[in-house]
């Protein structure tokens, strides 16, 4: 039988880790998923056991290698972002894969932001909120300053998904697009390294820019393999494949974020005090986003309607659109009316609505997903204003839900709001990315199914 020719793809996330093998249609055809569980770095934090997901990804290939099934033409990767690994000069890790969620040090912050402008600034020029370790330039300004001895023994720290193709090609590489993930590096209005960066003399330590879309190394007479993408930004890659009018991308998890590739304004002080910034593509340009975390919220509440009104926790995937429903909610007290002010994009008014005042789950349920859709508007007009887009795709969680995407639809009526998937979404935008090294068809015209 002869071997199927394959890109094989580690699609490295904080919970799951996967390989996946993809054919020169995109398909599918090989899965292998796994979970580690975390240990902890030398303060006692969690974090991700970096020797374990090295080891995993090298056996894991050498075990392909064997398998006469495929034949693999090529490897790339896509991790989360705001993550480093910090190698000395031989390749080897100096210090833990940190955790982003780590508090950062507020002396060290308030020091970083004095030298460099003040927040305000900080932020709009690197186009991204104040965010303590995500903003992950600022966790290789603290092991300059914490940890001086170590410091100096650093080769290179590279983001985590260029650590994954270093596993492989022992090359050292930076791609854009994990610049571009808040870390406070990029300069967005010049288009290089922010100067605080140079000043530092950090941008030492940062290997050589590789284009996102290109090739890190070839290794085993002729496998191909990529830089490694930020997985926020590969999962975008098949709409941009797939469309070339203006679109934004509302992609709906535990975070709603809208992503609009189209809009490079720069962002105002009021964006980022809600919580805007910016990516960039694959293609190194800026993509503007918003985030909500109204998942989360919606995750919390339906556990509470389930127990006030005695039904199941996932009793919402039963219930149909019925605009009826929608009834002008009574008035809350004044107390509460702040929760729609200051802090709009953390939580919606339904938090201070009393189930008591709801004749069913159904009714209660459309009030929650409309409160939480009065929010999703706000969050996503803060990137869609002065923009001309047609098509809003809604891809996650929510794209399934009737209720939830027929409000959506009322609320942006001069738009086209339709429900959009790409199975395994990041993985497929890593192939895509390095399409032309493996691939001997043409870019597939089916990826996105859209409703």
């Amino acid at each position: 039988m002869q071997a199927t020719p394959v890109i094989l793809i580690f699609d490295i996330g904080k919970t799951n880790k996967k390989l996946l093998l993809l054919d020169e249609d995109y398909q599918l055809v090989h899965e292998v998923a796994t979970q580690f569980n975390e240990i902890t770095d030398e303060d006692g934090f969690a974090c991700e056991d970096l020797n374990k997901l090295t080891n995993w990804i090298i056996a894991e290939f050498q075990n392909l290698l064997t398998n006469n099934a495929f034949e693999i033409k090529a490897v790339n990767f896509s991790g989360y972002g705001a993550s480093f690994v910090y190698l000395d000069e031989s390749g080897k890790p100096l210090l833990p894969l940190y955790n982003y969620l780590k508090p950062y040090p507020p002396a060290l912050s308030i020091q970083f932001y004095n030298d460099y402008g003040g927040e305000s600034m900080l932020a709009k020029q690197t186009a991204s909120p104040v965010l303590g370790s995500l903003n992950a330039g600022l966790q290789l300004y603290q092991i300059k300053y914490e940890k001086p001895t170590i410091y100096n023994q650093i080769k290179y720290a590279l983001h985590l998904p260029q650590y994954l193709s270093f596993i492989l090609t022992k090359a050292f590489h930076t791609d854009l697009t994990s610049i571009g993930c808040h870390t406070h590096l990029w300069d967005f209005q010049n288009s290089c390294y922010h100067h605080w960066v140079n000043k530092e003399g950090i941008d030492s330590k940062l290997a050589p820019i590789k284009n996102s879309d290109s090739i890190a190394g070839i290794i085993n007479d002729g496998i191909q393999v990529g830089v490694g993408l930020h997985d926020s930004s590969a999962a975008l890659i098949p709409y941009l494949v797939s469309f070339t009018e203006p679109f934004v991308l509302l992609s709906t998890g535990t975070w709603c974020i809208t992503l609009h590739p189209f809009n490079h304004t720069i962002l105002s002080d009021y964006e980022l005090h809600q919580d805007c910034l910016c990516y960039l593509s694959y293609k190194g340009l800026p993509v503007k986003a918003s985030r909500l975390f109204a998942g989360y919220e919606h995750e919390q509440q339906v556990k509470k309607l389930a127990a006030h009104f005695n039904q199941p926790v996932d009793y919402y995937k039963t219930v149909a659109f019925n605009a009826a429903l929608l009834t002008p909610p009574k008035k809350m007290a004044k107390t509460t009316k702040k929760l729609t002010g200051e802090i709009m994009l953390q939580q919606s008014a339904f938090v201070a609505r009393a189930l008591s005042d709801f004749a069913n789950y159904e009714a209660a349920y459309h009030r929650l997903i409309a409160d939480i859709i009065d929010q999703q508007t706000k969050s996503t007009n803060l990137v869609l204003s002065g923009s001309m887009v047609e098509n809003i795709f809604v891809d996650g969680g929510f794209s399934s839900n009737p209720v939830y995407m027929n409000l959506l639809a009322a609320a942006f009526p001069n738009n086209k709001v339709s429900a959009a998937s790409v199975p395994q979404a990041s993985a497929i935008g890593a192939a895509l990315a390095i399409h032309q090294y493996w691939n001997t068809k043409p870019f597939p015209t089916n990826l996105i199914q859209v409703q």
